[in-house]
């Protein structure tokens, strides 16, 4: 467990922060000089801060009352910047194997094997960075990290300059790591899709300060504010019930109803956690017609806010709240009110394009 309790000042921007940091990953979160990055580094042993302390599984690492800092070469931490920064005057294997130094104990060279084939890189080992792509250069960034059997993993935002295309490739590379090393990992990053995919527990940050901190749809969804920078989003806990086998897709049950999305890993029984963009949903009154769009809620309006040239919508749906952004134009044409009952209608394909549900081990 990390946990961090500091005050830090950087000229006039103040931090006075409180976290902890279990198993799986816990996502910071928080708009643009928030002091996300500060806090990483902080944990990392790169920035002394001023007050407070940071301890790790019952070690100390930084007390200012004891006089006591850890450097950060006595961390264990294996640390994954948003640029690689890979050696590129080495190839693939050369930054693999400049991590070994720092362990601390001889790893089985059929670990490290796993790890490589866990990565998907096995193929890139010969080649300089140059030669790789973005999502490639990613993995092996992650791998070098990974190499150095770090106790902590701390990745700031490594995803921020891929594509589309590229996070999908990486993002189930990081869910294997979350999940078959058993290294709590410190993510970094201003992604909704990011969080709602990776996240076992979420921080989010504001003004120097933690304005939120639990499970994702906690501080993410429902009622409760986004970071500025963050889409308005809804988080859905539903279990999978079949599969429409030959059409590709998966049947689950939640409070709000029963939701079709595309086919993936999960299996009759699963848990899963949906995550379904606010701009994704389409908000209706009245009978919809014949639609393309498969996933129908039917809820109340609780509450309607202005932000930024748009209407949040915030329906219950049997229990379950939904997010739905809506243009003002498009709320006063439908008179929209609380209490009001609406519809809500969104694709499989909105769920599933964004690779944005995965399982979870117990009911929510």
């Amino acid at each position: 467990m990390l946990d961090v309790d500091i005050r830090h000042a950087q000229g006039e921007f103040r931090l006075e922060v409180a976290f902890s940091a279990g198993e799986g990953l816990t996502a910071l979160v928080g708009p643009s000089g928030s002091g996300k990055t500060t806090l990483a580094n902080i944990a990392a042993g790169l920035i002394r801060p001023q007050a407070g302390h940071v301890t790790f599984n019952g070690e100390t690492w930084f007390d200012s009352d004891r006089n006591i800092f850890l450097p950060a070469e006595r961390r264990r931490i294996g640390y994954v910047f948003q640029e690689g920064r890979l050696f590129p005057h080495m190839t693939v294997r050369q930054n693999l194997q400049y991590a070994r130094h720092f362990r601390p104990v001889r790893v089985e060279e059929a670990a490290d094997t796993r790890l490589i084939d866990l990565l998907g890189i096995g193929h890139l080992l010969d080649r300089r960075p140059a030669g790789l792509s973005g999502g490639e250069r990613s993995r092996v960034a992650i791998g070098r990290a990974l190499f150095s059997t770090p106790s902590l993993l701390i990745m700031d935002e490594p995803l921020a300059a891929l594509d589309q295309a590229r996070k999908a490739e990486i993002l189930p590379h990081l869910e294997y790591v979350r999940d078959e090393t058993g290294i709590p990992i410190l993510y970094v990053s201003h992604a909704m899709e990011e969080v709602a995919r990776l996240a076992n527990r979420v921080v989010s940050v504001a003004s120097g300060g933690v304005v939120a901190q639990g499970e994702p749809g906690a501080v993410l969804g429902g009622t409760r504010p986004m970071p500025e920078d963050m889409e308005p989003a809804t988080f859905i806990s539903a279990r999978i019930s079949h599969h429409l086998e030959g059409e590709g897709l998966t049947v689950a049950n939640s409070r709000a109803g029963s939701l079709y999305l595309k086919r993936g890993s999960a299996e009759p029984g699963d848990w899963v956690r949906v995550y379904v963009a606010a701009q994704d949903i389409i908000l209706g009154i009245g009978e919809p017609g014949n639609l393309s769009a498969l996933n129908r809620l039917e809820g109340r309006v609780l509450a309607l806010e202005e932000r930024a040239g748009s209407v949040w919508v915030t329906v219950n749906c049997s229990g379950e709240v939904v997010l739905v952004q809506v243009t003002r134009h498009s709320a006063a044409r439908m008179a929209l009110a609380e209490g009001q009952p609406v519809s809500l209608l969104f694709k499989s394909v909105s769920i599933d394009t964004q690779g944005l549900f995965r399982r979870q081990d117990a009911r929510p």
